[in-house]
């Protein structure tokens, strides 16, 4: 000890003291940490219940929530650096200029940022909404500030960044209340046309799933290589879409064959010629 005062000049009295006042000050400091974060959860986890309650999209609170804690946090990292005795205005100068480099090294999170503030204030699509997206395809499970959780229809969780999706193309499968089925369907050359038409029609009749208003459509659509090609367009609720396209592909196979109308398969016709 008497070595580090000859050479610092500093008395272990000193030293003692500024230990004494210095771990005072730490101990505070992380004191304020521990309980601030605490608190800042509680405080998160009531606002969201609160913002629940009253209606509020699930999607906006959820969001919200997440900038709360966020905010909080901060907070409280600015109270312990201040019980530090770091100077305000000289930590928010440094904040800022880390912000700033911080921000060009991170340019996505802030576009994720901004994505996020653009889909909240669009609306392109809400929680438990069914969309395409980014190559993915699954129901909105929750909305943050730099991503959106999507559940894909086989149960993987997507976590979609915000920035690429609100410039990207969104399909919204859920937001219209009612959808068109497209259908194709085939039958032998030389079948009755008229016979086909009325099976479809029949069955799509007999379906209370199928709207009235708009009516279906059912039209010959093409003269393919091996078939005659009907186009069927019935409307239907958003929530019956997949019954019914999967329903009226076994409802027409069989009522074809019922009825004799045949279902063809690609074929070729080969003509031999023989040389004299």
């Amino acid at each position: 000890m008497d070595k580090i005062e000859s050479i610092s000049g500093i008395t272990s009295t000193e030293i003692n003291g500024w230990l004494i006042r210095s771990g005072g000050a730490l101990l505070a400091a992380i004191l304020i940490l521990i309980i601030g974060f605490w608190l800042s959860k509680r405080l998160s986890k009531f606002i969201k219940k609160a913002m629940s309650k009253s209606n509020m999209d699930p999607g906006l609170s959820s969001f919200l929530s997440s900038v709360a804690t966020t905010a909080l946090k901060i907070l409280v990292v600015l109270v312990a650096a201040s019980q530090m005795g770091i100077e305000m205005t000289s930590f928010i100068a440094l904040l800022g200029a880390a912000g700033l480099a911080i921000g060009m090294a991170f340019s996505g999170a802030l576009g994720n940022l901004a994505g996020g503030v653009m889909i909240l204030f669009f609306k392109p699509f809400k929680v438990d909404d069914f969309i395409e997206a980014q190559g993915e395809k699954g129901i909105v499970k929750e909305m943050h500030i730099f991503n959106t959780i999507v559940l894909t229809v086989d149960n993987r969780t997507v976590l979609l960044p915000n920035g690429p999706l609100a410039n990207g193309n969104i399909v919204n499968y859920t937001r219209e209340e009612i959808r068109r089925v497209d259908l194709v369907f085939g039958f032998n050359y030389g079948g009755d046309y008229d016979k086909v038409k009325e099976v479809i029609r029949t069955i799509l009749a007999n379906d209370s799933r199928v709207l009235e208003e708009p009516a279906p459509f059912i039209a010959l659509s093409s003269l393919g290589d091996s078939s005659v090609n009907i186009t069927v367009r019935p409307w239907c609720k958003t929530s019956d879409y997949w019954g019914i396209h999967y329903d009226m592909q076994e409802k027409i196979y069989k009522e074809f064959a019922k009825n004799n109308i045949g279902i063809p398969f690609p074929q070729m016709d080969i003509h031999l010629k023989k040389e004299a």
